[in-house]
């Protein structure tokens, strides 16, 4: 013979959840016990069980309690509504989960910080956009960036896409000859086209040059990005090879 009511114990083997969790939503009045034994035990009736998984359910849809009482209170057609809201608001969580996960998967193999995309959905600005800002506080006010800023204005993204890729594959390049000297013909070479790259943007003068190549060598943001290139210090051969180049135009 069913029994024609449930006890606490009968509740958590039913559902999995604990005694203290019941004995929490009585006492926010969330879920109520259908009868009290007079030595107080609860005692819950078939239909109970139903509004409890309706909780449960709820509570996985990511609804805070106090809204799963709001929305107990409502319609069934009115509870539809706002779970069909609900749906589009985890859609929009899903996908953004999913775009951190790529995110961390790219940065564990070793991909530069610079290169996720993990901020394009937040109140943060993209990386990039930092950097642009940081670079606008920082030179802001030198004729070198105001030169900058206006050609990178004028280029097209197809344009921008390519000087970029121009750098990075000289990136490459450079961690190829990292066992040469800085001084060698090669590695000059090299850094003759870099300076051409940055040339197309803006005039670089010994002093410009520098600072760039301090930059390179003590932002821990460029040591992690030029990692990704080679297993070993790129960051300190590019600025010794820039400050060679820097030092010869002096002579």
């Amino acid at each position: 013979m069913k029994k024609p009511l449930l006890t606490v114990n009968d509740i958590v083997q039913i559902t999995g959840i604990t005694a203290r969790t019941l004995h929490y939503y009585d006492r926010i009045h969330l879920f109520k016990p259908t009868h009290l034994t007079e030595k107080g035990y609860r005692l819950y009736d078939r239909s109970s069980l139903e509004k409890l998984q309706t909780i449960l359910f709820l509570k996985e849809l990511d609804f805070s309690l106090k809204e799963i009482a709001d929305i107990l209170k409502l319609t069934k057609e009115e509870q539809k509504q706002i779970l069909k809201k609900q749906g589009k608001t985890l859609l929009s969580k899903k996908q953004r989960l999913e775009t951190i996960m790529a995110a961390l998967e790219e940065y564990v193999s070793g991909n530069d910080i610079s290169h996720l995309e993990i901020f394009n959905s937040t109140s943060a600005l993209p990386l990039r956009e930092q950097y642009a800002n940081e670079a606008r506080f920082i030179y802001g006010e030198t004729e070198a960036y105001q030169v900058y800023n206006e050609t990178l204005e004028a280029c097209s993204p197809e344009e921008k896409e390519e000087r970029f890729s121009a750098m990075e594959e000289i990136f490459k390049q450079m961690a190829a000859c990292i066992h040469q000297a800085p001084s060698s013909d090669e590695v000059q070479q090299l850094i003759e086209e870099w300076k051409t790259i940055l040339m197309q943007f803006m005039p670089c003068d010994a002093e410009l040059l520098a600072c760039i190549a301090n930059t390179y060598k003590f932002d821990t943001r460029f040591a992690s990005y030029f990692n990704q290139y080679s297993t070993e210090d790129l960051a300190d051969f590019l600025y010794r090879a820039i400050m060679y180049h820097i030092n010869r135009l002096r002579c």
